[in-house]
């Protein structure tokens, strides 16, 4: 289970408690986010490589060799499908919740939002000051309004200057075109996602994004053309926020459906 930016692996945690009696679920924090350490950038580089190969290093530790199941919201389906293209055939079945993994499309326009942190110095500043991507996010993410306990779990990793480093980077390292660092892997799972139609596929998927809408759905759609689907007009970014307790055994009775050989 991959999550993305800014949470971190809280997110998950309905889904994994609705599965871990039956199914080992790996759900890493990224580098700088949740409880994993927060390098500064001559440490670390905060690249979709990097994850990617994080990703492969956590697997490897862990002597996971054979088949998974990828889940994946945010930056996980950059990650996560990233990291597929080296190890295709071990990708078995397809969780795939308001993400991406295939080039913004063009019809969609990058919101101010993240353009903001993405391109501008003051963005950063902002988001490094006062937390506001993740404290943001933890308003605007849901529909249903979070508990309180629940919002200061989101934004309680990142509690300084420093240790919000990996907040910005991400947005930073949004590729949009050739240019940016990101794009040739992007560019390449994109291309690849279509190869993984004849593995079972579930999409959940909260239409009220402002970010991964109606187009990234379409996207994963038109690629996933057997995937089961379930787009709810009431729920946001966060979908397992919104709408866990029908996602939750929905996802459990489609692993149940499709066992692992």
């Amino acid at each position: 289970m991959l999550h993305g930016n800014p949470s971190w692996s809280y997110y998950w945690r309905h889904l994994v408690l609705g599965l871990r009696d039956r199914y080992r679920c790996i759900v890493p924090d990224h580098i700088g986010m949740g409880l994993s350490d927060k390098p500064g950038d001559a440490r670390y580089a905060y690249t979709l490589q990097s994850r990617t190969d994080d990703l492969e290093t956590v697997l490897d530790r862990l002597g996971i060799h054979g088949p998974v199941t990828l889940a994946v919201h945010d930056w996980g389906g950059m990650i996560g499908f990233g990291w597929a293209l080296r190890n295709p055939a071990r990708v078995r079945r397809l969780v795939v919740l308001n993400t991406a993994a295939f080039p913004l499309p063009a019809e969609k326009p990058m919101p101010w939002q993240i353009a903001f942190g993405r391109d501008w110095k003051l963005g950063e500043l902002v988001i490094r000051r006062f937390n506001a991507f993740s404290s943001g996010a933890s308003w605007i993410g849901v529909t249903r309004r979070m508990p309180a306990d629940v919002r200061r779990a989101y934004v309680a990793p990142y509690d300084s200057w420093a240790n919000r480093i990996a907040t910005v980077r991400f947005m930073q390292d949004i590729p949009l075109g050739p240019g940016d660092a990101a794009w040739s892997l992007l560019e390449a799972a994109g291309q690849a996602l279509p190869g993984y139609a004849d593995r079972p596929a579930f999409i959940g998927w909260g239409l009220k994004d402002f970010v991964f809408d109606h187009h990234f759905l379409r996207g994963f759609r038109q690629a996933l053309p057997q995937a089961e689907v379930d787009a709810f007009e009431d729920a946001g970014h966060y979908v397992l926020e919104d709408r866990h307790e029908i996602l939750v055994p929905r996802i459990r009775a489609f692993l149940d459906a499709h066992p692992l050989e």
